[in-house]
């Protein structure tokens, strides 16, 4: 493949935007392609090479990049009348419906403009809701680039910031433990339950390989914080209206938050975040309670249009049922590969989601096992290898990944996420053609 024209760009990139990129996750070494279009599952670059896609915007892309024709009329439609307004419109009254009428904990939906904003707010709102400060947060979860959750530090403790830029003070208020580490919870909440606003808690770790809930887990969430007096709060900034279909993954796993965050499939591909939950709760946000939340942009009609429009396209046909399909073809695919070629690696992810973990270790016998991916399945013989938490993703072969298995991908004419922590997605674009095609080039590049 030629690069010359996207090594040409990222050489005028470095001269006007920090490290070339506007987000550090799109700097991959030596330097990234750019993309000049979309075209259904695939991307085309500056250079006209074209990939099959899985990165999908990292996550917001569910239709692909083709949006079908009422779709896109309804957004040109939108748009043809004006980009905003400063004022209410039905769109917004519109999606919350569609949201409330979907999700089980959701009677009220505040929009923002990113998922960053949905999680602070929620953050917010817990506080001002329960009148208390600390906040629980899982170790690899991520929540956006919010001071409340760039935190790290020791299991139970009061952490640390995890970025320049954020006051001790910040991080003070926010405590870590492991995912899927129910003992770890119960002692945090033993210790100090009546100062804990909030459980924030990804039902899939998006950010760390798509790692997914052991039995029980999210139940004990739920649990403890009813025993305390705190909220739990799920984001499923990117799990929302991808895994579990329209009742999402708190659906999928039967749990029932507190507080929702949703952003990336709500907005069809353009910036979008929201709040959802119970009026209870919800009208404590401003102008109905005392928790200050504001925004310029909030409910911007074209990406509300947007992902309504989306939405309801994904409600009215089989697009659920064909993501379903085509993940457990993709993953059953994969693990059949690894059977093979590394029996050590790991295939995990739900629904249109997927990822392959590098982990170091595996069973000698691997009859039995998970047929689609990692179901943290007591009875799997990959139960003790499979990763569970951030830890054991980061003890993987992440260098390999990073720096022979993703370059090497791109050469087959696969894109995927930048790194071993990334997940990745497939859309409704996707079809049975593509998902061989990136078999063959795992096996090829494995």
């Amino acid at each position: 493949m030629h690069d010359e024209r996207s090594r040409e760009l990222y050489d005028r990139a470095l001269s006007v935007l920090p490290g070339g990129v506007n987000s550090p996750v799109r700097a991959v070494r030596p330097y990234p392609f750019f993309v000049e279009r979309g075209d259904g599952a695939h991307v085309v670059d500056a250079d006209g090479n074209k990939y099959i896609d899985y990165v999908m915007g990292y996550g917001p892309l569910l239709l692909g990049h083709g949006l079908p024709q009422e779709v896109e009329s309804r957004i040109q439609s939108q748009l043809s009348d004006g980009p905003m307004y400063g004022a209410p419109t039905e769109v917004e009254v519109e999606l919350a419906e569609f949201i409330a009428r979907h999700v089980q904990s959701v009677e009220m939906v505040r929009f923002v403009n990113s998922g960053t904003e949905a999680t602070t707010s929620a953050v917010r709102l817990a506080r001002g809701y329960t009148g208390r400060d600390k906040i629980v947060v899982m170790q690899g979860g991520y929540h956006g680039a919010q001071e409340s959750t760039l935190v790290e530090g020791k299991t139970g403790g009061t952490g640390s910031p995890s970025s320049s830029g954020i006051p001790d003070a910040f991080a003070e208020e926010t405590i870590t433990v492991p995912f899927n580490d129910e003992r770890a919870v119960r002692e945090v909440f033993e210790e100090r339950g009546d100062e804990i606003a909030a459980v924030l808690a990804e039902p899939i770790l998006g950010n760390c390989a798509s790692v997914g809930p052991v039995e029980g887990y999210l139940d004990t969430l739920r649990e403890v914080t009813d025993d305390h007096g705190a909220l739990l709060v799920f984001d499923e900034v990117m799990t929302g209206f991808r895994v579990g279909g329209l009742q999402c993954a708190q659906g999928k796993f039967g749990v029932t938050p507190d507080l929702t965050t949703f952003a990336k499939v709500i907005g069809g591909g353009f910036p979008v975040g929201a709040i959802g939950g119970p009026a209870e709760i919800m009208e404590s946000f401003t102008p109905t309670g005392d928790v200050f939340q504001a925004g310029t942009y909030s409910g911007h009609p074209l990406s509300l249009t947007a992902g309504l429009e989306m939405l309801r396209y994904a409600a009215e046909n089989d697009v659920y049922d064909h993501l379903a399909d085509l993940g457990d073809q993709l993953r059953s695919g994969l693990a059949d590969i690894l059977e093979d070629e590394a029996p050590e690696y790991t295939v995990t992810g739900y629904d249109s989601m997927f990822k392959v973990v590098f982990t170091r270790d595996g069973p000698r016998d691997l009859s039995g096992q998970c047929e689609a991916g990692c179901r943290q399945d007591p009875d799997c013989p990959r139960f003790d290898y499979c990763p569970k938490s951030k830890a054991d993703v980061s003890a993987a072969e992440t260098e390999r990944w990073e720096r022979l298995f993703w370059p090497a991908m791109k050469e087959q004419g696969v894109f995927l996420t930048a790194n071993q922590y990334e997940s990745q997605f497939l859309s409704y674009a996707h079809t049975d053609e593509d998902v061989e095609k990136t078999l063959e080039a795992y096996k090829e590049v494995l």
